[in-house]
């Protein structure tokens, strides 16, 4: 590979990897009014989803918030993104404790009811009651470790999937150290890989499979139906309806809510199917149920394989102002993580 190929190819996993970012910001953005709502609801609050949007009047979690704004699925991601880059790649689990412990003070001294997550929240309450960061994570089985497991995937490479799995449990054992947590932040995490790698939706959709098969077997057996076998089925599923019937498959047959094996499945197999990544994650948004993670995650695996071409520059100009972001030096930091 020539000296020009090299930086091309450079160029090509930082665009990847910044557009990743960009893709969990803005699905996030675009969820945050609709998070969980009913398909009603959302239908008679806000119609039709195409933009970002002010938080309406049902909106009970983010209640007030501006449109663009960003909720817990990016905050806790760009959390584990600055541990890995502390960290050298590795995440403390005492020390990402601490982190959500202090991101959860400083969301309730706002006011804020955009907290914790059930498994995330029940994890940080052992650690508070003494119980070992190797433990605090023994009953986590929904989709908060997927939902922030985008860095993951950015600082390391797909091609030893063995590997890969391991710094996904490093990163999630302190809240998710369940086979179901794992398999589900494993196969998010590693399309994301795949993305930046310069592969395509489908295989990072093969790729999410294979790491979810590996991933099932880490952590504390937990009931539910498997990560990789529901992620096949719905892909099928999904792959062979017509598109106007997407939603109501997703939400009556897949589901959407926080458990992994609906909210996590569900992405993949809307992901498998995508022909708009922004229109894919509109379509996410208007759901129902945990839509914000769902279209978070969407967005991330979206935005690895397609880089920040695919996301409107007026959405991404939103999305970075009102929240402040800076995420292409993260995403070159966290790059540079993965070359080593």
């Amino acid at each position: 590979m020539t000296r020009a190929d090299e930086q091309q190819a450079a160029a090509s996993r930082l665009d990847r990897a910044h557009g990743a970012l960009l893709g969990l910001a803005l699905g996030d953005a675009l969820g945050m009014p609709t998070q969980s709502m009913s398909p009603k609801e959302i239908a008679d609050d806000y119609g039709t989803i195409t933009r970002l949007i002010d938080a309406g009047p049902r909106q009970r979690i983010a209640h007030g918030m501006q449109a663009g704004s960003i909720t817990d699925d990016t905050e806790q991601a760009l959390l584990l993104a600055q541990l890995l880059i502390d960290g050298d790649g590795h995440v403390d689990e005492r020390a990402f404790a601490s982190a959500l412990i202090d991101w959860e003070r400083s969301m309730q001294a706002k006011g804020s009811l955009d907290l914790l997550g059930p498994s995330t929240k029940q994890a940080v309450q052992r650690i508070l009651e003494g119980v070992p960061a190797s433990e605090s994570g023994r009953f986590g089985s929904t989709n908060g470790a997927a939902m922030r497991v985008a860095p993951i995937g950015i600082a390391v490479p797909p091609d030893n999937l063995d590997a890969f799995v391991d710094a996904v449990v490093e990163a999630s054992a302190v809240t998710h150290n369940t086979s179901l947590g794992i398999a589900s932040a494993s196969a998010i995490g590693a399309a994301v890989s795949v993305g930046v790698h310069g592969g395509n939706i489908q295989d990072a959709v093969d790729t999410a499979f294979a790491a979810a098969r590996i991933g099932e077997q880490r952590g504390h057996w937990v009931a539910g139906g498997s990560i990789a076998a529901r992620g096949a089925w719905a892909r099928e599923l999904l792959g062979g309806t017509p598109v106007r019937e997407h939603p109501t498959v997703l939400r009556e047959i897949i589901g959407t809510s926080v458990a992994s094996q609906e909210s996590v499945v569900a992405t993949l197999a809307l992901v498998s199917v995508s022909t708009d990544p922004w229109q894919t994650l509109c379509t996410a948004a208007e759901l129902g149920g945990d839509t914000d993670t769902i279209a978070a995650m969407a967005g991330a695996v979206l935005g690895a394989c397609g880089g920040t071409e695919p996301w409107p520059s007026d959405a991404v100009d939103s999305v970075i102002s009102i929240n402040s972001l800076e995420l292409e030096p993260i995403a070159r930091q966290l790059l540079e993580l993965r070359v080593r």
